[in-house]
Parts: structure tokens; sequence; C-alpha cells
């Protein structure tokens, strides 16, 4: 508690400041007590750093691929970047939500990974209405007089669904890196507001995504990634990674292995060239001059290559070939 001053020590303080005894503009002494960053216990963080600047990575990867996607598709140039990735509570994505928004939710081929928990993605309703009015022809320009609580017509709905889908088909590339995922459109929820899709104290991690068109209209992404399925995704990257690194000590042991596999070897006594004629007429015991000395070395050939040259010989009262010089080096 603060030490409370009394009367007398209040006037001694005004006469020293009214004397010039006392310097009011001089910064006041800094404490050196050490300042320690506030942990909250009720919400600890379930993510690390790398794995954030990994999701970073990943969604930089996704904006590239859609930004090309939506040019193409609106016959328009707009810039698509990831503005934040942060691990957050699920309530403060539900309270940014108004009741007019609409919500797309998403989930990924492994049932395992997903569990009951789906993936939310929210598009601000400005930039929507704009992606939809190219899509019919329009020039996207944004409608200042919309209300702020513009409801969806069944129409642009259905659109937007078709427009989700397409979008959330390719996110599973920029994933390729480290795992393979396909990501799937399920349906639209209308007043997400009104639907508890997810507990409200699960941690999430909320990836932004800015959009912005040259016609000034801009919005904004967000895709709610659920801390449960991301941390089952997380450790199934990593048991990927371990198998990866027991793979390289297991190298004497797969050549071990290969040792015992059987290969195909050519010996090549020479070559020549014959008319189609001559060989039409080639009848038993013709003898083909292959111009070659009897010494001239054979050639042993493995896949197509040259390994060996030798010697014609016999061995155990069977035809073999005695190897002299190695071409190439095991």
């Amino acid at each position: 508690m603060a030490e409370v001053l009394s009367q007398s020590q209040i006037d001694a303080l005004l006469a020293a400041a009214q004397s010039g005894a006392m310097d009011l503009d001089a910064p006041a002494e800094e404490s050196s007590e050490k300042k320690y960053r506030k942990y909250d216990f009720y919400s600890p963080r379930k993510f690390t750093k790398d794995r954030l600047k990994m999701l970073n990575s990943i969604f930089e990867n996704y904006s590239r691929v859609i930004n090309s996607r939506i040019n193409a598709m609106l016959h328009s140039t707009c810039e698509i970047a990831v503005e934040s990735v942060e691990e957050q509570r699920y309530n403060e994505f539900s309270n940014a939500l108004r009741d007019s928004d609409v919500l797309a939710l998403v989930k990924i081929d492994q049932e395992a990974l997903q569990e009951e928990t789906p993936i939310l993605v929210h598009m601000d309703t400005t930039v929507l209405l704009t992606m939809m009015d190219r899509l019919m022809g329009g020039e996207g320009e944004p409608d200042d007089s919309l209300e702020s609580e513009y409801n969806l017509t069944d129409v642009e709905l259905k659109m937007y669904a078709d427009l989700m889908s397409d979008l959330m088909e390719v996110l599973g590339q920029s994933w390729e890196n480290y795992m393979s995922i396909d990501f799937e459109y399920v349906r639209t929820e209308v007043n997400p507001t009104m639907v508890q899709l997810i507990g409200f104290d699960e941690t999430v991690v909320i990836v932004g995504i800015q959009i912005n068109f040259p016609n000034n209209s801009s919005g904004r992404m967000s895709i709610c990634l659920p801390g449960v399925m991301l941390a089952n995704i997380f450790a199934e990257i990593g048991k990927n990674n371990t198998r990866r690194t027991s793979g390289e000590d297991k190298s004497e042991e797969i050549f071990d292995s290969l040792r015992d596999t059987d290969l195909e070897i050519i010996a090549e006594l020479g070559r020549t060239h014959l008319l189609l004629s001559d060989i039409y007429h080639l009848n038993v015991g013709d003898v083909v001059n292959i111009k070659q000395p009897k010494d001239t070395p054979i050639f042993l050939n493995i896949g197509g290559r040259r390994w060996f040259d030798g010697r014609m010989g016999v061995y155990n009262k069977q035809k073999a070939v005695k190897i002299g010089e190695t071409y190439i080096k095991a």
C-alpha cells in the first residue's frame, strides 16, 4: 500500500516547489525492479512460435495459390497476403461475428485427426459481394449504401458455397511439404452466433488473410483452425519426421537386401551390320562375320550400360567370361 503523507509533509513539499528547491521537471527515478512478462495460467499457450511460423509459411503459399486462382476466375487483379497468425480462444473469434455473417464449415479427409470439430472460414461481406459481382459480369464496385447487417440471398448463398468449395479444394497443396491432407467444404452456416460450433474456451489458431481489389474494395478472410486438430496434425508430422530419420539409419540393412537382387548381365561378343535381305536368307549353320579378332575382349553390360570387359573361356565345363577391366566403380 502507498504511504499516506501527513499535513506537515504536504506543506513542506509545496514550500520546496515554490522556492525552487525541488525540480518538478526532473524525471522520476526509474525503478530498478526487473519486469517480467505476465503468464495467463487460465489460458496457457498451446503452440510454440515455431509451429505458428510453420502455419504462416503454409498459408503464405496458400495465399499465392488462391491469388492466381481468383484473378483467373474474376478476370481481375487482386492482392492477397497473410496478415496474421494468432493463437486465441474461440470466444474471441465468435464475439467478432455478427448475426448476418455466414461461415463455411470445412473438414479434412483424415477423421482421426479431424475428430468432430470443423474448420471455420469467414469472409467479410464487402469483399464477398465484390467477388460475386465480378462473377456475374459486373465491375465489382463497392456499394456505399450497403447495410452493415446485410443478409445474403439464396442465390448469393449458393454462389458463396461454390466459391468456398473451390478455394478450400486447393488448400491441401500448401501442406504437401509436411504431409498429405485434403480439405473438403461441408456446408454453410447462417447466423453462426446462434450455434456453438466449437467450445468457447477451446484453443484455436486464427489465420487472417487480407484481400485487396484495385477498386478500393478490400476485406479479410479468416480461417479458424481448431487447436485439437492442429495438435493431432503436428503430432503426425513429428512421427513422419521420426520415420524418415530412422530410415536413414537403416541404410546398411537396405544395402544388404539389395546385394541379393538378381540382375541380368549381357555379354556382348561384337557388333556388325547386315542387310535385311541377308538376314532373311540366313539358315542354320551359317556363319556371321562380326569383323573382330578372336582375342578381342568381350563386354559385359548391366542395365544397358557397359560395366566390365573380359575374356571368353570355360568354367566347370560351361562357357564363362573372365572379367578383366571395370568401367564403372561400385
